[in-house]
């Protein structure tokens, strides 16, 4: 996993040369994760799509807050293919304000389960939109380059897709939630961003600062809900149609030279 540094976004790493059960590191280009790609500079679009290589942006926010946003520097990037699907529940309508989406999308995850709220918005994300998860997983596997995955604050919606890309990849478990928690390391920054957008202010301030902390607890239960009730990842994206093709192009993706 590399940081990758851009003025206008901060919480963007590539999770190439991770350990896998094969003995072959993950590549590098392969797979991006970030925050929001609102603000980029145009420093920032030459870099993801000419150094990095990025082909296709997944962006996994509601459509209520890519309206509410609106249009980011990369989407006028013709090169540049973008597919939003959303990991949340949505009304369609005009109503759908993404800050009470957002606010809704809390309250019902705190119902889930109030002990451990990050754990109930990911376990949501499977119940409420399983199809977009499977979707963005082959999306990332389709990419011709570099594949960005992104949400707001990049370490929800955006954490639990990578952590199941990676482990179907043969990532080990303690190395997928390694990567999930390096969100932490610049957990202040990633706030500061979103406190800025009338989107998410609200959102971010009806928690503790420290509610925002990605912890590895959350992420081990996550997984650890999935081993149980779904034997594994895979298990559960079975289910939902992505079959053991599907997996051989994601890892070949995620892995081959």
């Amino acid at each position: 996993m590399v940081w990758i540094d851009l003025e206008k976004a901060v919480n963007v790493r590539d999770v190439g040369g991770m350990p896998t059960d094969s003995g072959v590191p993950t590549r590098p280009g392969r797979l991006v994760r970030s925050d929001n790609l609102q603000d980029l500079s145009p420093a920032d679009v030459t870099r993801l799509t000419e150094e990095i290589g990025v082909t296709t942006v997944i962006d996994l926010r509601s459509t209520s807050e890519v309206r509410s946003e609106g249009p980011g520097p990369l989407s006028r990037v013709p090169a540049v293919r973008h597919v939003n699907l959303s990991v949340l529940p949505e009304s369609h309508g005009m109503t759908d304000v993404a800050a009470d989406a957002l606010a809704l999308n809390r309250e019902r995850a705190a119902g889930r389960g109030p002990s451990d709220l990050a754990l109930s918005f990911y376990l949501g994300y499977l119940e409420d939109r399983p199809d977009n998860v499977v979707a963005a997983l082959r999306t990332i596997a389709e990419a011709p380059g570099a594949a960005l995955v992104h949400c707001a604050a990049g370490k929800d919606r955006t954490g639990v897709v990578v952590a199941m890309a990676l482990t179907v990849a043969g990532v080990p478990r303690e190395a997928v939630v390694a990567d999930y928690t390096a969100t932490a390391e610049r957990i202040e920054r990633v706030l500061d961003r979103l406190r800025a957008s009338p989107t998410y202010a609200e959102d971010i301030d009806n928690l503790p600062a420290e509610e925002h902390r990605p912890r590895a607890a959350s992420m081990e239960r996550f997984l650890a809900r999935l081993d149980e009730d779904h034997g594994g990842v895979l298990g559960w994206l079975g289910t939902h149609g992505f079959d053991t093709q599907d997996a051989r192009r994601l890892r070949a993706k995620l892995l081959e030279v």
